[in-house]
């Protein structure tokens, strides 16, 4: 049963990631997913907020909060990971800036396969990370369908409205399924680790996230959200590729899976929150004005 259970979530996954990359291309061009990108700021504030200043709060926390070494590790491993592949559906779920967060999470992608072998292994001992085992499959789950859908939307672009609406309902039933499994299939880790107090960690984590992304990301607020999301959410596939591959405590890999599992949840169940609150404070903005 619970073989069933992996092989379904791995197709929910691969569904999920390759129809997401696959619509953003069809909906986006080039120049739209590179123009959020022409601003130094934002693209500044991005590197330094994922690159520093997440990885650095997340290590200082570890060092306080008394956690066992497993579990260290394996939030570690999820600082220093960034470049979430759900970012562009997590935007979607926002009514973020859609091209910047194709851009970010390929910005980020690319800057995690150089940077997690070079600063983990600062933080962790014992880990030996290979650039290209990182990267090869992001490369290839993520780029590929985005560089396909880019083409069929500039070559062939009667077929993207067509395509694009079936694959939407593909990638929201694929990561529909593969919460739902997941879920079921991390049920006694996610009890496990309530007992140790590494939820309320996770939480701090997501919540500091979240927050400094959010509060970094302007001046727009679609790109604030998309920012802010995109730093809660981490890379949790190359999280997990070296946490399989580099350690054999179970624990470290619990960690990651179930702060990734915490991390998608908050968002779809908060994003709507937050999105009511922007609209709120604009509304309110706008009287003060008048």
């Amino acid at each position: 049963m619970n073989e069933i259970l992996v092989v379904t979530d791995k197709i929910a996954l691969f569904t999920f990631i390759v129809c997401t990359m696959l619509g953003a291309g069809l909906s986006l061009t080039i120049k739209q997913i590179w123009e959020p990108l022409r601003s130094p700021r934002l693209v500044i504030f991005s590197l330094l907020t994922n690159f520093v200043l997440v990885p650095l709060f997340i290590y200082l926390l570890v060092q306080v909060v008394p956690l066992s070494e497993p579990l260290k590790d394996g939030l570690l491993v999820m600082a220093v990971a960034s470049g979430p592949p759900a970012l562009p559906k997590l935007a979607q779920i926002v009514k973020g800036n859609i091209a910047f967060s194709v851009g970010l999470m390929m910005l980020l992608m690319l800057g995690t396969i150089f940077y997690m072998p070079i600063v983990l292994p600062l933080v962790v001992q014992g880990v030996e990370i290979n650039s290209w085992d990182i990267g090869k499959p992001l490369l290839l789950l993520m780029v590929s369908p985005l560089v396909i859908g880019l083409f069929i939307k500039a070559k062939f672009a009667a077929i993207a409205p067509v395509i694009q609406p079936i694959l939407f309902k593909l990638s929201s039933a694929g990561l529909l399924l593969g919460l739902v499994v997941r879920l079921f299939i991390h049920t006694n880790d996610i009890i496990s680790l309530l007992k140790t107090g590494a939820i309320f960690v996770c939480a701090v984590f997501i919540i500091f996230s979240f927050s400094v992304g959010y509060l970094l990301g302007g001046p727009g607020i679609d790109t604030q959200r998309v920012l802010g999301v995109g730093t809660a959410q981490r890379n949790f596939a190359a999280a997990l590729l070296v946490g399989t591959s580099n350690f054999e405590d179970p624990n470290v890999v619990s960690i990651i899976m179930v702060t990734s599992l915490l991390m998608m949840v908050i968002v779809i169940i908060a994003g709507p929150k937050f999105i009511e609150l922007d609209q709120a404070t604009e509304a309110d903005i706008k009287q003060l004005e008048v």
